[in-house]
């Protein structure tokens, strides 16, 4: 199967984004983007990706769709809405960390994210280490941040982490970023990053589409 092909049923069996789980309508606009911030927040601690966005659909629900909701609600509010998604352990911590973030997206950016872009001046770089000073956002809440939002920024593309860049290579696809790219149109890159990421996870996944090649 060539690359191309790999790529195209990557995107068709595994190309939905943690955004589309979470029903986030990913824009460039201030709600959609602290939403997914909200969710990446929930996915930086160890805990599966579904009780994550599981989270996300809770605190929405509840009507914690912007920092200022988010910032207003009380503390046993963001509680109780994690622990319906069976959101365990971390659940207080996290509901202190999306309290504190929301404060500083209202301090920092006046509660609108296309603010940080603009002091990152065009430095996917920076954007991630502005992303990395919002509470319990590390390494991988950044990434997945990237990831997601690249259909948005093109200055984060081609975002492929090392977890989607190792399935790329077990799966005989290109293994540098920038080639990877090159496989599919460039409001795809989201989901085919999110697709690599799954395969990854799911060595099933892996060895089926090795198979049917």
């Amino acid at each position: 199967m060539s690359p191309t092909v790999t790529a195209k049923r990557l995107l068709e069996e595994y190309g939905h984004t943690h955004a589309e789980e979470a029903g986030i309508q990913l824009r460039n606009t201030p709600a959609p983007l602290y939403q997914l911030l909200t969710l990446c927040v929930l996915c930086s601690v160890r805990i599966k990706a579904d009780i994550a966005v599981a989270a996300a659909h809770e605190l929405f629900k509840a009507g914690m769709r912007t920092p200022r909701a988010m910032a207003e609600a009380p503390w046993q509010d963001r509680v109780d809405a994690l622990g319906r998604a069976h959101y365990r352990r971390y659940d207080e911590s996290t509901a202190n960390a999306l309290g504190a973030g929301a404060e500083l997206v209202l301090d920092r950016y006046r509660g609108d994210l296309r603010r940080l872009r603009e002091e990152a001046d065009g430095d996917p770089g920076q954007v991630r280490t502005l992303l990395r000073e919002v509470p319990r956002i590390g390494p991988v809440g950044a990434d997945i941040f990237c990831r997601e939002a690249q259909g948005l920024w093109p200055e984060l593309r081609p975002a492929f982490d090392e977890r989607a860049r190792h399935a790329a290579a077990r799966l005989g696809l290109p293994k540098t970023p920038e080639r990877l790219a090159r496989l599919v149109d460039p409001e795809d890159l989201p989901r085919l990053a999110a697709a690599l990421v799954r395969v990854e996870l799911d060595k099933g996944a892996a060895a089926d589409l090795r198979n049917a090649g």
